[in-house]
């Protein structure tokens, strides 16, 4: 059987591919790489972490530890102590806003949208 396209059925393709392209351009501009990273345990920020330096952290959850390992501007959970290990098969992060959520260990990495955060860590 051959299909054969009229014009308005070219024209829904292009006006598809165009909206697609501009999503994809929209996306593109407004990512942002984080510089810092977060670390709390529950509410409480326990580490802050400048992601241009590679190093391998370790912090204390609920069920032990969690080793948290920063790569090319990239984070990630490499260990922890979890039923599944969810927040250790999350992978990298490095966008603004994105956040890697540890709940049975309470721990949260998040990367904050605004990089000129001020933290005390006690």
């Amino acid at each position: 059987m051959v299909l054969s396209m009229n014009k308005n059925d070219f024209k829904l393709i292009v006006v598809i591919v165009l909206i697609v392209g501009v999503l994809f351009l929209f996306r593109l501009i407004n990512e942002h790489k984080a510089n810092t990273a977060l670390v709390y345990h529950g509410s409480e920020v326990i580490l802050k972490i400048d992601l241009n330096i590679n190093n391998e952290y370790t912090v204390n959850g609920d069920n032990g530890n969690v080793v948290i390992k920063v790569l090319d501007k990239k984070i990630k959970v490499v260990e922890e102590n979890s039923p599944y290990h969810l927040c250790s098969k999350q992978g990298y992060i490095s966008n603004s806003g994105e956040s890697i959520i540890c709940l049975p260990n309470r721990i949260i990495i998040e990367l904050p949208k605004n990089d000129d955060v001020d933290v005390e860590v006690k």
